[in-house]
């Protein structure tokens, strides 16, 4: 089952991959499919045991939610995971998504800066807590207003979990199509309005920047 009760029904999509060589694979991951198993074996396809049938060096970096579709980075040598994963854990990844949000969103730019942590009694949803909340930061961007919504370019400072779906949230203008947050008509959308749009790192190898990029599919 997924998080909000219904069946787990991955889509079949072959694997696009974006750029590969000896250190790294970057892919464009679905919307629907979990980046790592779930438990259970009605869990177990996700986007690393696809990457690994083919890749079976394929190593995991980071995640992305299961309904955010978008760029993905794996690497290909422990070296390689090693270098990444200390880049994520430092923050000095860039991360852009676009999202397309509930209402209209005001000014042109901004800022969220509200510490998160789980709600337990209602996991795997996060919460806003000023007293226990790890510091969470993220910059927004408006592209343009739409009937309505809005499409805007999110910039997350930081990695916590669910972070973008919650702050968009607390700012009163929901993901479209967010089976977790989003209520009534925002929630009435065929999918979660949440794309990784572009991920800048440093290869493994040298240390040469790498911008990775894939238009949002909404």
């Amino acid at each position: 089952m997924n998080d909000d009760g219904s069946r787990y029904d991955p889509p079949t999509d072959p694997l696009e991959i974006l750029h590969e060589d000896a250190q790294l694979l970057v892919v464009n991951k679905p919307a629907g499919l979990l980046s790592v198993p779930g438990k259970g074996p009605d869990l177990a396809d996700s986007l690393l045991t696809r990457v690994q049938a083919t890749f079976p060096d394929a190593l995991l970096v980071h995640r992305l939610d299961r309904d955010t579709s978008g760029v993905m980075v794996f690497g290909l040598t422990p070296h390689a995971q090693r270098h990444l994963g200390l880049q994520f854990e430092k923050r000095q990844v860039k991360k852009v998504y676009v999202a397309r949000v509930w209402g209209r969103l005001e000014p042109k730019t901004g800022e969220v800066d509200l510490p998160l942590i789980v709600d337990w009694p209602n996991r795997p949803r996060q919460k806003v807590c000023r007293e226990t909340g790890k510091p969470a930061l993220t910059e927004w961007r408006v592209v343009r207003h739409e009937a309505g919504t809005t499409r805007v370019r999110l910039m997350p400072k930081t990695g916590r979990s669910h972070q973008l779906r919650v702050h968009m949230l607390a700012l009163g203008h929901p993901i479209l199509g967010d089976p977790l947050y989003a209520t009534g008509p925002a929630r009435d959308f065929p999918r979660l309005m949440l794309h990784s749009e572009e991920l800048r790192i440093r290869h493994p190898e040298g240390g040469i920047g790498m911008r990775f990029r894939v238009a949002a599919p909404f």
